[in-house]
């Protein structure tokens, strides 16, 4: 150290002395580098004449090398100032307990910025507080707090945001693309080194955004920015709301900035990407690519943290389709909290700006008004489309609710939807006009040429299918949740509403129906003069009659599914087509004829869940091997396509569609079994032999399940409590208590409250009998209480362990019995028998 410092003041002697001579030389700065380590991240300082992190390393990963580092900046008239460039020498003060470098200003002679960045290491993090002042009150068009430029685009796959959306950087497909969400926390993650790096904004007070870049030197710039108030689109005129932009970086529009001091911290952490995002072990399929597509394609379509739907965010118009009901579902495969709260956020928010004082839903979203028909938007960029009134927003803003509400269980959010979704329903319900259970749509004939569905350039009129199947889905869940609010009376308005559209749905044509005997299939539509519309197998319109249970005839289901498949054989065909055959020229846009074109007979994966639904029940290895031939797809293009021609099974269109992740999302949920459920976690599988042996991760509830998967039985388990079952059934955990459904029923059929881990295997359940083995580790002297449900009121039971009656009892008058042992063994065979 003594040498370094005698060298230096040798050289600054010499340089003065050539100035002196009048000879120009270098300025030479002292070095000036601190090092903040933690177990997994450290960071390197340069605090010479300027202030800048040069070096980021994650769990041994260099991820910021480069010559721009992480800085402050701000971007005022034009000219961009930055900690780069200092007016002075900053100050650094280490302690035990921080590392505070003060002095940092910059600026113009008119606007000086003036910062103080404190470091704090704590429980392996590092917490980097910034402190803000401006000089005077200005515009600022640019700000970072800070900007970190990682070292490649490639550096990290994509960035999960605090919200469950995705800045995935695979769409980042040349330079200057840029990316604005709205949120405080972002997870960056590359799964081939299982590298994760969260990065979270504390700014008390505060809006803040962060936008994401592709530079010009094929980087990654990652920008925080805090504001008074929430940062708007530069873009935003009121019509033209882009979140996602090419060839530029100012995403934001400029705002005002005070003299006021600011403070914001940002927190440095790291995550291994398996262990929070893992899938588990999926036999017999090729678990990465699961992963990879509930990873990244089923997250595309949400575009901020109070838009999501199913088109990309990178989509030039950046559509929403609120008349898709499968936005909610998406969140059972894409498994995330974060994607579960963001969502409810995002229903709020529509059921405050997307629904019409009478009700109406409005059917999209955009970031311009180019799609809307004429004077039919509002402010916050909801619309009704050029094409018609798309009616199954309405009961697919009910649908979301509903099934968001299943997987969060939180009954005081669904409760603060509930005037709302009985709005939209009412709505809806008011038209049928005729008074057979069927709603009927705004036009009348297939003349008028305007649609009502989400086939939306096909002239579906008056009775209407596709809607109408939705709306029978609606109905039926939510009334289940009118029960759960206690409105037993709205329940059974929706139940009747819901058997009486089932009755005429299911009928023949001749007869007022939907059912088409001679093409052994369900209509598309009929129109008011009684003409029958879509006779070509409409596979959406089929799929949902069966999945959602309208159509439970065994021999109809047989024949729908059975012809589909023959001519999917026939044709080769990957995935099914939204139509089996040809529309007639009349039914719809002139372009999509001749026979296939687009939404007449292309294929559109987004139908994917209802599919695999539809046949997991009835031939589950046909669900799989349509699973299967999306993955393999995934692996040849990355599903990177809106949809797939009919002749060539080639990608086509300008979007990717997060619904390209359905059948994979219908693989978890028909095919593994996986319902989460509002008061318990329902395991109901249909596995094909292959399959066996999968055993799954699962995020509930703040608990992180394993799933087993096997053909002589299923399990469900957290870090305490197991359930082993040789039937479908539900499982609930608290700390002290595991609970048993038997089968699909929603009311607990077992309690058992234990301080030990336990597993309960179920051998038989019956009305008559009731059969488990207890197990455990180690035996103990805790008691263990049982509460058997569902028996027959006041009536007698004997209860044995082993072969040994132990104690005899009456149920209640609510057919409940108290069984309490002194002890937990390590193992019990017990047994509940109904004394006849």
């Amino acid at each position: 150290m003594l040498l370094n410092k005698t060298i230096i003041n040798f050289i600054l002697s010499l340089l003065l002395l050539l100035s002196f001579r009048g000879i120009a030389a270098p300025l030479v700065t002292e070095s000036k580098i601190v090092t903040i380590s933690t177990p997994k991240i450290t960071m390197v300082l340069d605090y010479g004449d300027k202030a800048q992190i040069t070096s980021l390393i994650v769990n041994g990963q260099k991820v910021v090398s480069n010559t721009d580092g992480a800085f402050t900046s701000v971007k005022a008239d034009g000219v961009l100032y930055s900690s780069l460039h200092l007016k002075g020498n900053p100050v650094l003060l280490q302690t035990p307990a921080a590392i505070t470098l003060s002095g940092i200003k910059y600026g113009s002679k008119d606007l000086t910025i003036s910062e103080k960045w404190i470091f704090i290491k704590k429980e392996g993090a590092i917490k980097w507080r910034i402190e803000r002042t401006f000089s005077k009150a200005a515009k600022i068009e640019e700000t970072d707090l800070p900007v970190i430029n990682f070292d490649n685009i490639n550096t990290w796959e994509g960035a999960y945001q605090g919200y469950g959306g995705l800045a995935w950087f695979y769409l980042f497909n040349e330079k200057l693309c840029t990316y604005g969400v709205h949120t405080r926390s972002t997870n960056f993650w590359n799964s081939k080194n299982n590298n994760g790096l969260n990065i979270t904004v504390d700014a008390p007070g505060k809006a803040v955004a962060m936008k994401y870049t592709r530079t010009n030197g094929d980087k990654l710039a990652y920008a925080v920015t805090v504001a008074d108030r929430e940062m708007l689109p530069k873009s935003d005129s009121g019509t033209n709301r882009r979140l996602f932009i090419r060839k530029r970086t100012d995403v934001w529009a400029p705002f005002d900035v005070s003299t006021v001091k600011s403070c914001q911290s940002l927190t440095f952490s790291y995550f291994d990407y398996n262990e929070k995002y893992g899938r588990g072990k999926l036999a017999g399929i090729n678990g990465a690519q699961v992963s990879a597509v509930l990873g990244t394609i089923a997250r595309i379509g949400v575009i901020d943290s109070l838009h999501f739907g199913g088109n990309s965010w990178a989509t030039p118009y950046g559509p929403i389709c609120l008349h898709e009901q499968y936005i909610g579902q998406l969140g059972l495969g894409i498994n995330d909290p974060a994607y579960l709260k963001g969502y409810q956020s995002c229903l709020d928010f529509y059921r405050d700006h997307a629904i019409q004082p009478d009700g109406r839903v409005y059917s999209r979203w955009a970031y311009t008004n180019e799609d809307a028909a004429p004077g039919q938007f509002n402010k916050y960029g909801f619309y009704e489309a050029q094409w018609g009134i798309l009616i199954d927003s309405n009961p697919d803003f009910v649908t979301n609710v509903a099934e968001l509400y299943d997987m969060t269980g939180n009954k005081d959010w669904v409760k603060s939807q509930q005037l709302s979704c009985e709005k939209a329903l009412e709505w809806i319900l008011k038209r049928d006009g005729n008074n057979n259970g069927l709603v009927e749509m705004m036009t009348n004939s297939q003349n008028q040429k305007k649609s009502s569905d989400w086939i939306d350039i096909i002239w579906a009129s008056y009775e209407n299918a596709f809607v109408n199947a939705k709306l029978y889905h609606a109905l039926v869940k939510w009334a289940a949740i009118e029960r759960q609010l206690n409105n037993p009376v709205k329940a059974g308005y929706y139940e009747n509403f819901a058997a009486k559209l089932k009755t005429s749905f299911n009928k023949p044509t001749s007869q007022g129906g939907l059912w088409d005997e001679e093409k052994q299939c369900y209509v598309h539509w009929r129109d008011k003069d009684n003409t029958i519309h879509g006779r070509n197998m409409v596979t959406p319109v089929n799929f949902m009659a069966i999945a959602y249970g309208i159509c439970d005839d065994k021999a109809r289901t047989k024949l729908i599914l059975d012809n589909i498949e023959t001519q999917m054989q026939q044709e080769k065909l990957f995935f099914w087509p939204l139509a089996m055959t040809s529309y007639e020229p009349a039914e719809g846009k002139e372009y999509q004829f001749p026979f296939p074109e687009y939404e007449n007979g292309d294929l559109f994966l987004s139908w994917g869940s209802v599919a695999v639904a539809a046949y997991a029940s009835y031939n589950p290895a046909l669900a799989v091997k349509y699973v299967k031939n999306v993955l393999e797809q995934y692996s040849k293009d990355g599903l990177a396509y809106q949809r797939y021609g009919r002749l060539k099974q080639d990608g086509r269109g300008d979007d990717i569609l997060s619904g390209n992740s359905l059948s994979i999302v219908g693989l978890y949920q028909a095919v593994y079994g996986v319902n989460p459920l509002y008061n318990r976690f329902y395991l109901n599988p249909h596995i094909t032999p292959e399959l066996s042996g999968t055993e799954l991760k699962y995020n509930y509830r703040g608990q992180r399940l394993t799933i087993g998967l096997n053909n002589d039985g299923y399990s469900v388990a957290n870090n305490k409590f197991k359930i082993i079952s040789p039937r479908n059934f539900g499982f609930n955990a608290t700390p002290s208590q595991l609970s048993y459904f038997n089968g699909g029923n929603e009311q607990t059929a077992l309690k058992v409250t234990s301080n030990k881990q336990l597993t309960l295997n179920i051998i038989n359940w019956s009305s008559d009998k009731m059969e488990w083995v207890q197990s455990t580790t180690t035996s103990s002297a805790a008691p263990l209480t049982y509460r058997i449900s569902q028996l027959k009121p006041n009536e007698q039971y004997s209860v044995s362990v082993g072969d040994k009656v132990v104690t005899k009892g009456k149920s209640d008058s609510k057919g409940e019995l108290t069984v309490n042992r002194a002890k937990t063994p390590i193992s019990e065979n017990i047994s509940v028998i109904h004394a006849n």
